[in-house]
């Protein structure tokens, strides 16, 4: 079974697969997934690194803190995405024209 990582403040010029290298110095990894803005397209600076579960603790031990390029990164476990309830909504109102 694997779990994925969170990996934040990220250069926005990192690849998949340099992150897959950076991890797969320490950890055997599953797969990579970096998050993207859907309107430019452009990295949000923050993805996901899938690694087997018996050594989640050792990539988060051995990656969190790292430099990559210019910026120390955050490694810690992915919270499962809820449905919905936790972001609070704007404020607005529906107006008919």
């Amino acid at each position: 079974m694997s779990k994925s990582l969170f990996v934040g403040n990220l250069p926005w010029s990192v690849t998949e697969d340099e992150l897959k290298a950076k991890f797969e110095e320490h950890v055997k990894v599953v797969a990579v997934r970096l998050i993207t803005d859907k309107m430019t397209g452009r990295a949000k600076g923050f993805g996901f690194v899938e690694v087997d579960d018996s050594e989640m603790d050792k990539a988060i031990t051995a990656m969190n803190g790292q430099k990559i390029g210019d910026r120390e990164i955050v490694v810690n476990e992915a919270k499962p995405r809820s449905e919905g309830g936790d972001r609070p909504r704007s404020g607005g109102y529906n107006r008919r024209f």
